[in-house]
């Protein structure tokens, strides 16, 4: 029998908008963070995973192609991908490059630096963007953060899509950054819920 269909599954659809708008104007990249900041509230408010489960447009994205159009082998990850250790250095790393390019976005909100038309991926290669950016009315630091952003986005994007090929299609979001945030979240929440059970 067919599950019935809810309106946060077609969710997926904005996460591919959002790559195409951010190929167009850089400026959509600020639309990201919502994808930052809201697994974390719904984290923190309600201490569970709803979003990773519900409302990842990436990750209904991942599995519309790995699954439904057969692009994934559908093979288990290695273990040490599930394994702490690399999840929670991934974390770290990527908290590391993120706070990077917040660095590099302050600097040209300084002056210190001029803005970079380009998209880090992976964040060893700097792809020209130049076509994206068609000014702004605000400072060049709104842009630097767009670029900044779009490129991590656009990283994250592609690691997903080669453990979809590799592995099962919602293979990233066993490492995926957010999830283990929202994860750590979760834990923290629920263990500050059962000691205040067990103190009343």
């Amino acid at each position: 029998m067919k599950s019935k269909k809810h309106w946060y599954d077609d969710l997926w659809i904005l996460s591919l908008a959002y790559l195409v708008l951010g190929f167009f104007n850089i400026l959509f990249a600020w639309a990201g963070l919502l994808c930052f900041f809201i697994p974390l509230i719904i984290s923190a408010v309600k201490g569970n995973k709803a979003y990773c489960n519900k409302y990842c447009g990436r990750g209904q994205l991942f599995a519309h192609l790995g699954g439904s159009f057969g692009l994934s082998r559908k093979k288990d990850m290695p273990g040490w991908m599930k394994a702490a250790p690399f999840r929670y250095g991934f974390l770290i790393f990527f908290l590391a490059m993120f706070c990077l390019m917040l660095w590099n976005t302050c600097l040209v909100f300084a002056g210190v630096k001029d803005l970079s038309q380009t998209v880090t991926l992976l964040w060893t290669f700097k792809v020209p963007w130049q076509w994206a950016y068609h000014g702004t009315l605000f400072s060049p630091g709104v842009a630097q953060f767009a670029f900044g952003f779009y490129g991590v986005m656009l990283t994250s994007t592609v690691l997903g899509l080669v453990t979809m090929l590799l592995f099962k299609p919602r293979s990233w979001c066993v490492y995926c950054p957010m999830g283990t945030m929202t994860q750590l979240i979760c834990k923290g929440k629920n263990a500050v819920s059962s000691q205040k059970n067990e103190n009343t």
